[in-house]
């Protein structure tokens, strides 16, 4: 796309020991946006149970919990213009 890295502001985001785990599963899931015509509308759920096995989550319950925390948060900072 021709961007470079003083195209971003820069962001330092902490990310709590506790939920390392499933910001792993956030991040992988980072391609599997569901999109309508307003933009994204929210993760597919249908590939975390494959993405929380693959990262060796022992919890679901807690992950899907924290993972839908960040998405909450990542749609309303990508709507955040709109």
């Amino acid at each position: 796309m021709g961007l470079t890295a003083d195209d971003f502001e820069e962001v330092i985001i902490d990310v709590w020991p506790d939920v390392w785990p499933a910001f792993d599963v956030f991040q992988a899931a980072s391609t599997q946006w569901r999109v309508g015509m307003s933009g994204a509308t929210g993760l597919d759920y249908n590939c975390l149970p494959w993405l929380m096995r693959t990262h060796g989550i022992d919890d679901e319950a807690t992950a899907l919990h924290d993972i839908r925390i960040m998405e909450r948060t990542a749609l309303t900072l990508m709507h955040k213009g709109a």
